[in-house]
């Protein structure tokens, strides 16, 4: 879900705003829902997939959740679509479709 500006609290003057694309704390990368950003979205076929979890090392953001030993789906939240999954794949698991699906 894209971040609605219309909400921002115009009784805050724009001065005592934090300027974006500034961290200000270490582990915060989950309190952000980069996501948003993404241009290509990664579909799983989970018909296809054969565990060999080749895509979740080399995801940079993390969103390839494993759990008991087997992939789940992204964590569409902080997936940028960079696609190096569906590259990796060679089972032809991961399909990127143009745009935030």
């Amino acid at each position: 879900m894209r971040t609605d500006v219309t909400k921002i609290n115009e009784k805050t003057p724009h001065h005592q705003l934090t300027e974006g694309l500034m961290i200000f704390a270490g582990g915060t990368s989950k309190s952000f829902n980069t996501g948003e950003w993404r241009t290509n979205t990664p579909i799983y076929h989970p018909e296809k997939c054969k565990q060999c979890l080749l895509c979740t090392p080399v995801c940079p953001d993390s969103s390839i959740p494993v759990k008991d030993g087997k992939r789940l789906d992204f964590d569409m939240d902080h997936c940028k679509g960079c696609g190096i999954c569906a590259n990796v794949c060679p089972f032809d698991a991961i399909e990127m479709k143009e745009g935030n699906v």
